[in-house]
C-alpha cells in the first residue's frame, strides 16, 4: 500500500476518508444536500460552507454531522477558500451539493494521487437526466478532462493539503474559480482522471436546455479569458 509521508513522521493513509476534509459550498439546497452527507459520515472532516442560505440547508447540515461555517455572502471561490481554510485534513476534496460520489471515491482518488507528477484528480461526470444530449454532454465533457486536463468543479476536485497551500488556494470569486485553480495546477503537475463518475444533477440543464447552457458557458469562459472581471460574469450567469 502507498502511504503519504507527513510531517513528524506520521503515516498517512489516502484510502482512509477518515483523512481527508470535504468542503462544500452550499446556497440553497436542502433538497439535494442530504443526500451527499448521507455518503460522507465516515470521513475525518465534513466542512459545509453556506453563502446566506434560507431554506434549511444550515439546519440539515447541522444534523448530519457536518461543520456549519457561514460565509458573509455567495462567493463559491470565497466560500471554497474560507472552508479550505478551516480544513484539517492531509487530503481535500471539494465537492459541489448536488453531487453523488462514486463508491469507494476516498480510493480511487488517492490511486490518482499517488501516481507520479499527479497533483490533482477529478472523476467523470454523470448528469442525472435521461436523453441523448447529456450523454454526447458527457463524452465532451470526458474528452475535455482527460486530453486537455481540464476538470470543472462539478467533477470534484481532490488535491493535498500540501499542493493546495503551494498554490495558494482559491481565489475568492464568484464564478470561475475552479477553471482558475486547475490551470494554475496544470503548470506544476498533472490533472487526473479517475476511472469513476461522479452524478450531478440534471437542473441546470434542464431548465435552459443543454445546447443553451452549454453555449452560454463558453461565452462566459470566452469572456473570463479576455479579462472581464468575474464578478461582472456572475451577474451575466
Amino acid at each position: 500500500m502507498m502511504w503519504a509521508i507527513w510531517p513528524l513522521g506520521l503515516m498517512i493513509d489516502p484510502k482512509n476518508p477518515d483523512n481527508w476534509s470535504v468542503v462544500i459550498p452550499v446556497l440553497n439546497e436542502v433538497e439535494l444536500l442530504g443526500g451527499l452527507l448521507a455518503q460522507l459520515q465516515d470521513v475525518g472532516e465534513l466542512l459545509v460552507v453556506d453563502g446566506g442560505s434560507s431554506d434549511g440547508s444550515c439546519e440539515l447540515a447541522l444534523l448530519m454531522g457536518a461543520k456549519l461555517l457561514r460565509f458573509s455572502c455567495a462567493n463559491r471561490g470565497a466560500q471554497l477558500a474560507h472552508g479550505a481554510l478551516q480544513a484539517r485534513g492531509s487530503h481535500l476534496l471539494f465537492v459541489h451539493a448536488d453531487a453523488r460520489l462514486p463508491e469507494g471515491w476516498s480510493g480511487l482518488l488517492a490511486n490518482c494521487l499517488k501516481k507520479p507528477g499527479v497533483i490533482a484528480a477529478a472523476f467523470r461526470l454523470k448528469v442525472e437526466a435521461p436523453g441523448w444530449r447529456l450523454r454526447l454532454l458527457e463524452l465532451l465533457v470526458q474528452l475535455r478532462s482527460s486530453w486537455r486536463e481540464l476538470p470543472y468543479g462539478d467533477q470534484g476536485l481532490a488535491i493535498t493539503e500540501q499542493t493546495y497551500g503551494l498554490l495558494g488556494g482559491f481565489q475568492p470569486i464568484p464564478l470561475m474559480e475552479d477553471l482558475d485553480l486547475v490551470q494554475r495546477l496544470k503548470k506544476i503537475g498533472c490533472v487526473e482522471i479517475a476511472p469513476a463518475a461522479i452524478t450531478v444533477s440534471g437542473r441546470r440543464w434542464q431548465r435552459l436546455g443543454v445546447w443553451r447552457s452549454c453555449w452560454r458557458n463558453a461565452k462566459l469562459r470566452a469572456a473570463w479569458r479576455s479579462g472581464v472581471d468575474s464578478e461582472l460574469l456572475a451577474k451575466r450567469y
